[in-house]
């Protein structure tokens, strides 16, 4: 563990999204570290006048790394890899973003604004359906994008596109009725159903993806085997019985009535908490 001293000197990393935030590269303040960082910038200015000519900004440094991050994850992701992918000099980079963390978190707002909002000016509009739009999409996104999850959790998410999913979320489920006390409460009971939901789902589709199996050949290939063992009957007792009752469905079918049952069990949750006052 690095002395407490030490620490001290260590700026804490804000957010790429806020002005005067810690650049998190050779700002140590010693000597050598001012030294690199002055050769890491002349190096990237010489590097950007070629870059300019190629399109390269932040935009486009953003977009290819989502891309990345869909096809390789998290782990794999790195400066030189998306330099490489780009056709700059890993110093190039440095321009435009300070830290890999910078571009993790711009990736991690770009796909926040896939998140479909609704029309919050039309007071017609049933809160219910609204609420039902916004847990489909987010799901959405969290299934298309397994990286994503780990990520949520990390940074602020103080985005643009992140914070217009907060404000949509929360002006939603203002329109319920509840007591102002209640509401954060009905976000966390809603919301974070929606993230362990499509946080598991991203993971199997992945899983079954690593695997080159469809979801239906994988869940029959893991239940045949759970079946086998012994050890596993009482923990599983009644899962035959639930499994019969699903009848032909898919996999996607399965989880799809599922998701839906229980963002109508919280609605009803909510309904039944306003009405307690």
């Amino acid at each position: 563990m690095a002395p407490e001293a030490d620490r001290a000197k260590r700026p804490t990393r804000t957010s790429v999204w806020l002005e005067g935030k810690p650049a998190g590269r050779g700002r140590k303040g010693d000597r050598t570290d001012r030294t690199e960082r002055s050769a890491d910038r002349s190096a990237a200015r010489s590097a950007r006048s070629s870059d300019q000519h190629g399109g390269l900004d932040r935009d486009r440094i953003t977009t290819v790394s989502v891309r990345l991050l869909d096809t390789e994850g998290a782990a794999k992701f790195s400066m030189r890899r998306l330099a490489a992918e780009l056709g700059v000099t890993a110093m190039s980079l440095y321009w435009y973003v300070d830290t890999k963390d910078d571009l993790l978190e711009l990736a991690l707002d770009r796909v926040f604004g896939e998140v479909r909002v609704p029309d919050l000016t039309d007071d017609a509009t049933d809160w219910r359906d609204q609420l039902r739009e916004l847990t489909a999409s987010y799901r959405t996104v969290l299934v298309r994008h397994p990286w994503v999850s780990p990520l949520i959790g990390k940074y602020l998410n103080i985005g643009p596109h992140s914070t217009a999913f907060s404000a949509a979320v929360q002006a939603v489920v203002r329109r319920t009725g509840l007591a102002p006390h209640g509401q954060m409460g009905a976000i966390s009971a809603v919301f974070q159903f929606v993230y362990g939901f499509g946080t598991i789902e991203g993971h199997f589709v992945q899983r079954c993806a690593d695997a080159g199996v469809s979801q239906d050949e994988y869940y029959r290939q893991a239940t045949g085997v759970v079946s086998e063992q012994p050890r596993f009957k009482a923990p599983f007792g009644n899962a035959e019985e639930i499994m019969a009752a699903r009848g032909d469905e898919t996999v996607v079918e399965m989880r799809q009535r599922d998701f839906t049952f229980a963002v109508e069990l919280l609605i009803a949750g909510i309904e039944a908490m306003r009405a307690r006052g």
